[in-house]
């Protein structure tokens, strides 16, 4: 198999996504990007996590063209490849029906910045896009998603922000490859569950002291960050 490396990466953060617990039955896929050839990996459609080995991850071209693979892709296949064609600086890309996350995304709002914690890896609130009108619904859906996700972005640097809740659907994550992917959609499940128990605590909390966000922020992710080893 041509693309064995790249099926292998895929499949790998398809299985963290299970481990951690962060889907059920087949409710989620991964992928990943192959820049230099213009292919991605991802899960194949309702393909269950117990059966899922590395030969069946679908190699796609960013026009949704099956390149390699006898099974079809992920259904939300062209959203992968809306955010890869629009946002250039990401490897990987993750959705989820995680139970917090898709809660906010239920209740169509975007995830305050509550606390230090969340401040850590995003610079402000987790964006909910627009709830998707009837046109849109009627044109090709999964792609109209990525519209959703990309225009919630016009202002926001998706670096800086690498998750969004899709109203009245689920949250998305991406990262630099698709174990960032990953590792994102772990760390958005817990902001969301934070957040739900701060509003439940107090309802009418505001939001995080920009400060003290840009202090948290800046500090892993800044110019002259200085958290971690270098």
């Amino acid at each position: 198999m041509k693309f064995l490396e790249l099926k292998r990466q895929a499949f790998e953060a398809n299985m963290e996504l299970n481990a951690k617990g962060l889907v059920i039955y087949t409710w989620g896929n991964v992928s990943q990007i192959d820049r230099a050839q213009g292919v991605m990996a991802i899960k194949p459609s309702g393909m269950p996590y117990e059966d899922l080995k590395p030969e069946h991850m679908v190699i796609v071209d960013m026009e949704n063209n099956i390149v390699e693979g006898n099974l079809r892709p992920s259904s939300d296949t062209k959203t992968h490849t809306h955010l890869y064609r629009h946002f250039d600086e990401i490897g990987g890309v993750t959705h989820t029906h995680s139970t917090y996350a898709t809660a906010w995304a239920q209740a169509q709002m975007p995830i305050p910045c509550f606390g230090t914690t969340h401040a850590d890896y995003a610079y402000g609130s987790v964006p909910c896009t627009a709830i998707m009108t009837d046109e849109q619904i009627t044109r090709d859906y999964e792609e109209e998603t990525g519209k959703q996700i990309t225009e919630a972005f016009v202002d926001l640097n998706p670096i800086e922000v690498p998750m969004v809740i899709v109203a009245g659907h689920a949250p998305f994550t991406w990262g630099k490859d698709a174990n960032n992917a990953v590792y994102n959609a772990v760390v958005l499940e817990e902001l969301a569950k934070m957040a739900l128990l701060t509003k439940q605590i107090n309802p009418v909390q505001g939001s995080l002291k920009q400060a003290i966000t840009d202090k948290h922020y800046l500090r892993k992710h800044g110019q002259n960050a200085y958290y971690g080893q270098n």
